[in-house]
């Protein structure tokens, strides 16, 4: 009997630079939901992948010397790598710049032509170059683009349209038919009266001003789309060819869910649906629409100086603890929040004391009072019922969860038998049962209950920690792995041998963690140039250099490389900046020097000081660097 299909995808991930963690969360989101669907039975295909084309790309790539096709191939390297440090099971990587693609989607326009949806005319309106989107006055806020709230540029060009009012009522209708096609509820309500009812606009689908894109078929000065071009990856990675359909696309089409973040809700529930209406093709099942990880309170961002990436934290926390903090944490319908102190904080109470206390102690007693050997489960009492009980429904409860995307309260359910089992343990009291020789067979039934609900543990976290699933698994002794081998309790066998019992995660020292981690963070790291692009005045007049006397300076706690400076930079009001030299200079030594500040640079915390600014220094050597003093020139003076 062959399994029946299961399509998910991410959103494809732009190339503009390395991806940070709140970028991450999706691609594990959906590694887990995939994960868990092949343990159902199904027989899934899993696509991410990287969207290559647009303005911004060419604007990159020229600032740093290089072609287009080297920018997005190193950027494109570093986010599979990040997918593949998160252990992340995807069947397909897409590029929309594989040749693949590129000639697919040439011939869904040419269909579209030969249709009469598409048409040329000019477009004027306001362009948002790192959205890649056009705006009308009505839709920006306070005169800035409504998704990112930069500046916006007037734009006026030739432009092809796609004929997307002729599809309107086809989609308000198949909404109203389909209330599940947007998820959650929410997201679908903001889609139809922010959007929808006020009446849907023909969509600019080609630019003429750049040429980094995919030339549009027949009139090659222009450019399709970027975000048309992205969105057709979802068909374009199983085969489809509007003149004869792939095996692949025949079996895994319509997608049964598109995972993407929330802030592109607009472009895969208005424009792709059209899109695919007007090719007469399936719409996808569902579209989830998920919050943003943020970092503390604010969205993650280099000027803020708060981006955190996937792969420093599994190199310092592993894999399976951020892959764990990542899931748990992330409420369903709101923004979830990440900060070092909070990573440490679950790791230690979660992983640690929950799970990896729990692990370890039974498996250590079993070794101690069994020699290993798995006891019968035979003299049972009324408090066991409990345990079995709870084991028996996490998982109709997990899957229930998993159905609507509730991953942090699936989580949650799986904690809260690992919670359970340990209050099992204060309740028995094991080692009071094995000072006594006529309970050593109620001593065996109770670390039998705790061995085979610690089996259904690990077969339930397999999805969300596999690597520590499989660890678990193999200290207790026992390859029954199967999500059917749960739905009874009591299938580990009597005789068998547990393994010897390590610890799953070593609890850290929150202090010295956090002492470890500001003290990296204020050493940028080395980043190879690939060439630096010339600038013209108008770009060096953009950098405000200014003389700064500095009246203060101290160090700052646990940062060794750090000095904090208070400097009078000529205004009322004092300027700090954090400066990684307290190698070379003491606080005495700057203490009334001048010093030279960029002065407008983006404000950065570093080890819990804000700093507001630069001082120009230079690397005499690798291991002597000078600050550049000046004399004569009074505070607050702009230097040009």
């Amino acid at each position: 009997m062959s399994k029946q299909p299961y399509y998910i995808t991410t959103a494809i991930a732009y190339t503009s630079r390395k991806p940070h963690i709140g970028n991450s969360y999706e691609i594990v989101l959906s590694d887990a939901l995939a994960r868990f669907k092949r343990m159902q039975g199904y027989d899934v295909f899993f696509q991410t992948g990287t969207d290559e084309h647009g303005q911004k790309i060419e604007e990159y790539a020229a600032a740093a010397g290089v072609s287009p096709k080297e920018y997005v191939d190193k950027v494109a390297g570093e986010i599979k790598d990040i997918c593949d440090c998160l252990n992340t099971t995807y069947d397909k990587f897409i590029r929309t710049t594989d040749k693949e693609h590129e000639e697919s989607v040439q011939k869904i326009f040419k269909k579209l032509i030969d249709k009469g949806d598409v048409y040329k005319s000019e477009y004027e309106g306001w362009y948002c170059v790192p959205c890649e989107s056009f705006f009308t006055d009505s839709q920006l806020i306070d005169g800035k683009c409504p998704d990112c709230g930069r500046e916006v540029r007037k734009e006026k060009e030739e432009a092809y349209f796609f004929k997307m009012s002729k599809y309107q009522k086809q989609l308000e209708e198949y909404i109203e038919s389909n209330p599940n096609f947007i998820y959650p509820e929410s997201r679908k309500k903001e889609m139809i009266n922010n959007f929808i009812k006020p009446g849907l606009q023909d969509l600019c689908i080609s630019r003429s001003t750049f040429k980094w894109g995919i030339p549009f078929p027949g009139d090659e000065k222009h450019v399709i789309y970027v975000w048309v071009d992205a969105l057709l990856n979802y068909i374009t990675g199983l085969g489809y060819d509007p003149e004869n359909q792939s095996e692949m696309y025949n079996k895994y089409w319509p997608a049964d869910v598109h995972i993407i973040g929330k802030d592109i809700l607009r472009f895969h529930t208005i424009y792709w649906p059209i899109m695919l209406m007007a090719l007469g093709e399936p719409l996808p099942k569902q579209v989830f629409g998920h919050p943003w990880l943020l970092s503390g309170n604010d969205k993650m961002s280099k000027s803020r100086g708060n981006v955190i990436y996937a792969d420093d934290l599994c190199d310092r926390f592993g894999v399976d603890a951020v892959r764990y903090y990542l899931l748990s944490e992330m409420p369903h319908a709101q923004d979830g929040t990440i900060t070092y102190e909070t990573i440490i904080e679950r790791f230690n109470s979660d992983l640690a004391n929950t799970l990896g206390n729990l692990v370890n102690r039974t498996i250590a007693m079993n070794n101690k009072y069994f020699g290993g050997v798995i006891q019968p489960s035979d003299v049972k009492e009324d408090i066991d019922d409990e345990l079995i009980s709870m084991a028996l429904n996490t998982l109709p409860e997990v899957t229930k969860l998993l159905d609507t995307y509730k991953v942090s309260d699936a989580l949650s359910k799986i904690f809260d038998l690992a919670k359970r089992c340990n209050k099992y343990i204060d309740e028995t009291m094991p080692w009071a049962l094995a000072k006594d020789e006529e309970k050593k067979a109620r001593l065996g039934t109770v670390l039998y209950n705790l061995l085979e609900g610690i089996r259904f543990i690990a077969i339930l976290l397999k999805p969300f920690m596999p690597e520590t699933s499989d660890k678990i698994l193999e200290q207790i002794g026992t390859d029954i792995n199967t999500l059917d081998s749960i739905a009874t309790f009591g299938a580990l066998k009597a005789g068998d041998s547990v393994g010897t019992a390590t610890p799953l995660f070593s609890r850290l020292d929150a202090e010295k963690t956090l002492a470890e981690i500001e003290a990296s963070l204020a050493t940028p790291e080395e980043e190879e140039i690939v060439g630096l692009a010339e600038i013209n005045y108008d770009d060096f007049a953009k950098v405000e250099l200014r003389v700064c006397e500095v009246v203060d300076c101290k160090p700052i706690k646990r940062a060794k490389k750090l000095l904090e400076l208070t400097l009078n930079d000529g205004t009322k009001t004092p300027r700090t900046v954090a400066s990684g030299i307290a190698k070379w200079y003491s606080p005495e030594d700057l203490i009334g020097k001048k010093v030279i500040v960029v002065a407008n640079l983006a404000p950065r915390t570093l080890c819990g000081v804000e700093s507001h600014g630069m001082i120009l220094a230079g690397e005499i050597t690798e291991d002597d660097v000078k600050v550049a003093f000046v004399e004569g020139i009074p505070a607050g003076t702009q230097l040009s």
